[in-house]
């Protein structure tokens, strides 16, 4: 754990934390947690090591913190679609077609920070890792019960595997996530999602003629 310089007396300047911490969660959004040096935190965050140490501790406190504010500010587009009084269809419709412009936004890192932030993490990094992994899960599972809702409600066949649909559709967000940070745009990001919708209806209408038979 890489730990903050302690402050050495004095009085702190005030500053604006919610300022500060957007500009760390874009550094770590940008470049991953490993990566991003406790410097290159100071110079963005604009803060002394004593003001940073005060309010924040250490730098995975820190990033703990900058996923919290990610997940406040950057995903509102996928609580929406998943939360909406639309068809089901409508709704994964909005997810792809959100996470396509959420990430491509100009001016921000391209991606989701729960797919790049610690893809690859040496072992003094794999409590971040799995934290993410369990952010990615916990996305996908969010998927699963609104497609068990849908299910529920009658507009998806019965005999739909609710879990194998939300591992297929939180597989494409990721690689939406990847094709962004390699600097795909947003037509084509959206493609993307188009092509996904597609399979989705398809595999729905397969999985509702089946269960008539």
């Amino acid at each position: 754990m890489d730990k903050l310089e302690k402050p050495r007396g004095g009085r702190p300047r005030a500053f604006d934390p919610d300022r500060a911490l957007d500009a760390a969660m874009h550094l770590f959004w940008e470049h991953g947690y490993e990566a991003t040096s406790l410097a290159m935190l100071r110079e963005a965050m604009g803060l002394t090591p004593p003001q940073i140490y005060n309010a924040f501790t250490d730098k995975e406190t820190l990033f703990r913190k900058a996923l919290t504010r990610y997940h406040q500010t950057e995903i509102g587009f996928a609580l929406e679609a998943l939360s909406a009084p639309v068809p089901t269809g409508e709704a994964i419709r909005r997810l792809l077609l959100g996470a396509a412009e959420a990430y491509s936004r100009p001016g921000k890192p391209g991606g989701c920070l729960f797919v790049s932030g610690a893809l690859a993490a040496s072992p003094q990094a794999q409590a971040i890792a799995d934290e993410l992994k369990a952010n990615r899960k916990a996305s996908e599972a969010a998927i699963a019960e609104r497609l068990a809702k849908g299910r529920a409600m009658g507009d998806l066949p019965e005999g739909l595997s609710v879990e194998g649909f939300a591992k297929y559709l939180a597989g494409v967000m990721n690689g939406m996530s990847i094709q962004a940070r390699d600097g795909a745009s947003v037509e084509e990001l959206r493609t993307l999602a188009q092509t996904a919708l597609a399979v989705f209806a398809i595999e729905g209408q397969k999985q509702g003629a089946s269960s008539k038979e």
